[in-house]
């Protein structure tokens, strides 16, 4: 697979709509995620990460600080790329460039069948599973 490079970009940016795109690909069309809980108000105020291999955004994932942590949310990754560290390189980056908002503690919450790759990021899941967009999902931090 072609390198991928990973960066953060502006909201509404060429390739921020790109990421959008993508989003709306695996979580409505694949995930049956319904639209109205896929894009939100957050996204106005998120840092958006996005993952460019090959020409094309093959993955992107959100940023939001909030008073207590800094919130990873919404990692996607193109079905092409799946199993090519594309998850784990916006993890690494996301990380490393956040690490200091609010003293390196993040928090997510990850479908079920993900919690492996969380895990080797330092992620502890913690509580009961519950649905999110009619998936099985659990909280989980690293702090």
């Amino acid at each position: 697979m072609a390198d991928t490079i990973v960066l953060t970009v502006p909201i509404f940016s060429t390739l921020c709509n790109e990421a959008f795109k993508l989003r709306r690909a695996v979580f409505i069309a694949e995930q049956n995620v319904p639209d109205d809980e896929e894009f939100d108000a957050f996204d106005l105020t998120a840092h958006h990460i996005v993952a460019v291999a090959g020409g094309e955004v093959c993955g992107t994932l959100r940023i939001i600080h909030t008073n207590e942590h800094v919130k990873i949310g919404r990692v996607a990754v193109g079905k092409a790329w799946r199993g090519h560290g594309v998850a784990s390189a916006m993890l690494t980056y996301a990380m490393k460039e956040h690490q200091s908002a609010r003293e390196n503690r993040f928090y997510l919450t990850a479908q079920s069948d993900k919690i492996a790759l969380y895990e080797r990021f330092g992620f502890v899941a913690f509580g009961d599973e519950f649905l999110d967009g009619g998936m099985p999902h659990l909280a989980m931090k690293n702090y």
